[in-house]
């Protein structure tokens, strides 16, 4: 059973050339295992995007909301939600 939405899974594999190189998932069951793998997490406000970083020990004290939400880990969501990657 999928951790994530299926449209949490689609908008990761249209968009994770942002923070990778290479493709890490080719289909919604890969990707939900390398998102489960890496602990990424799903949350609701940007504040959330910081404190999330931040417990994954990267300093993103320095930087607007806006540079924020552009960071390569963050993915907005259709939902309006952030996906957080530890990459």
């Amino acid at each position: 059973m999928s951790l994530f939405k299926k449209e949490y899974l689609s908008a990761f594999l249209e968009n994770q050339g942002r923070l990778f190189d290479e493709p890490v998932a080719n289909t919604p069951e890969e990707a939900d295992d390398f998102l489960v793998d890496c602990m990424a997490e799903v949350v609701d406000s940007i504040e959330e995007v910081r404190e999330c970083l931040d417990g994954f020990g990267m300093d993103m004290s320095d930087l607007t909301d806006e540079e924020l939400a552009d960071a390569a880990e963050v993915f907005l969501m259709p939902d309006g939600k952030y996906l957080v990657v530890q990459g």
